[in-house]
């Protein structure tokens, strides 16, 4: 099998988007095995600097890889991403033999679940892909910024000064560093899209059961709590929607699964938009936002129009304050917190016995505050809940689109403590500092397919818009990303991540 010699630092090939590498790789122009080792040493050359990979598992990869030309030579095809190198996020995302510290948890350093993820499993065994490790997030998910107590902050490639926003800060921060073509996201409050704002990249998170999502011992839970998704971050849109070609699909272990055959998601990267009407939000109606980056993305939602799309702005009719709502989501994405921690106990590790500094004290809080919440509240919260789902529905009737920004404010600094947090306020707004400024955590409550496509930058720092669909209308979302990729292409703001010093300067100290 024919192979060729890569450079330590090869930009060309750390670029290359996951399509390119994987057809290369299928004409044998590249074998699997150059792929992952230039990949590795590109980890290994420039990750001390950004903290975005926890765990790395590099023979394990290179063991893959070989397996990979083996097969490619004995004339087998694993998957449309055969020996593209990915990684998984140190979450709720597991693959056998693997740590899970769950978010930097200090007593779960070497846990590990010996089980899949939905992400892992069918990327590896439908898709073909090679894992090299895990990537940083913040304790449980419960906040938009990547920080912990275990493993530190993760450093945003376009700067190493700033944060990668959260919770799979450690993916999005890896692929707009050309550490990997694709990496796994997980979101239940906009954790596949903050970072991808932050970052620059491409974060997408599919329609509520379009991607099985495994959980137990309650199976039904996440249709209790804010709905919880696992889904790419990639540099293209074309890249995700491979990816979902792979992730999507029935499976009986989940009761939401959506039961369908099989799409061909790559085809609505190549429809035209002329005709559609896009609904734009500058602020859902109720959050304060940045100057700056409302002015990014007004400006780049010209670009619909430009497509032949319809654009207008639009008030939702929420009546509810965004720190109402956000307090609902920390409510009820801490009830699913709880029901892990409970289940840890039960198989003999008290976290919040003799671990309990490992958790931040904005988490302690809300502890506190949900062991108060009776039935009848959490009722009340799933009523707020339905409000924004109905906003969302009455909008989405007229319109096939509803474009907002993804995040309210620029990335923020990271700490030198391990608890980076957001702003606590905007524009003389209050808000609270662990998701208050995200305006992602409305569609994990309605469950509508949503993506964080890059905007612009501003003032050297990426900004991202994002583009909502009509319930289990990915393909409109994919369709208008695509659009926009092809009339706003951001390809050249990663000179930005491949110029970057490859030293960290000190952490800022935000106690003092």
């Amino acid at each position: 099998m024919s192979s060729v010699s890569l450079p330590l630092h090869s930009d060309e090939l750390a670029y290359l988007t996951a399509q390119e590498l994987a057809a290369r790789i299928r004409r044998r122009d590249l074998s699997p095995v150059d792929v992952v080792d230039a990949f590795i040493r590109r980890i290994e050359a420039r990750n001390p600097s950004l903290n975005a990979l926890v765990y790395l598992d590099f023979d394990g990869a290179r063991t893959r890889a070989k397996e990979a030309e083996r097969a490619l030579v004995a004339g087998e095809q694993w998957g449309p991403l055969h020996g593209i190198p990915s990684a998984l996020k140190d979450l709720f995302d597991f693959k056998p033999g693997w740590p899970a510290s769950l978010g930097g948890i200090r007593a779960l350093k070497h846990h590990v679940v010996n089980g899949y993820c939905v992400f892992c499993e069918r990327m590896e065994k439908r898709g073909g892909a090679v894992f090299l490790g895990k990537t940083n997030s913040p304790l449980m998910g419960f906040r938009g910024t990547c920080d912990n107590y275990l493993f530190g902050p993760t450093r945003n490639p376009f700067n190493l000064a700033k944060n990668t926003g959260g919770s799979s800060g450690g993916s999005a921060a890896a692929v707009a560093d050309g550490l990997l073509p694709i990496a796994e996201g997980t979101d239940a409050g906009g954790s596949i899209r903050i970072p991808s704002a932050w970052c620059g990249v491409y974060g997408y998170k599919a329609s509520f059961g379009r991607v099985p999502f495994l959980v137990r011992p309650n199976a039904f839970g996440v249709a209790d709590s804010p709905f919880l998704f696992e889904g790419p971050i990639t540099r293209t849109v074309e890249d995700a929607a491979i990816a979902l070609n792979v992730l999507a699909g029935p499976d009986p272990r989940d009761p939401f699964s959506l039961i369908e055959p099989p799409v061909d998601f790559t085809a609505a990267t190549r429809r035209s938009i002329r005709g559609l009407k896009i609904a734009y939000s500058p602020d859902l109606d109720v959050f304060p936002v940045d100057g700056k980056v409302a002015a990014t993305v007004r400006r780049a939602v010209q670009a619909f129009e430009e497509a032949g799309a319809h654009v207008e702005e639009v008030k939702l009719g929420i009546v509810r304050s965004q720190r109402e709502l956000s307090d609902v989501w920390s409510r009820l994405y801490m009830l699913l917190n709880l029901q892990a921690i409970e289940n840890m106990k039960r198989d003999g590790i008290d976290l919040f016995g003799k671990h309990r500094d490992d958790f931040p004290p904005e988490y302690m809080d809300w502890v506190e505050k949900t062991n108060r919440v009776s039935g009848l509240d959490f009722f009340r919260d799933q009523a707020a809940r339905s409000e924004v789902y109905d906003a969302f529905q009455n909008v989405l009737e007229g319109f096939d689109l509803l474009v907002t920004p993804t995040v309210a404010c620029p990335p923020v600094d990271n700490a030198s403590d391990g608890n980076t947090v957001g702003p606590k306020s905007i524009n003389g707004v209050e808000i609270d500092p662990l998701i208050g400024w995200a305006l992602t955590y409305f569609v994990n409550f309605t469950g509508h397919p949503a993506a964080s496509i890059p905007a612009g930058l501003s003032d050297g720092l990426p900004v991202g818009m994002q583009i909502i669909g009509r319930r289990n209308a990915d393909f409109d979302v994919l369709a208008a990303s695509a659009a926009f990729e092809r009339l706003r292409p951001w390809q050249d703001n990663y000179r930005i991540c491949r110029e970057r010093p490859l030293r960290a300067p000190p952490l800022s100290d935000l106690t003092r």
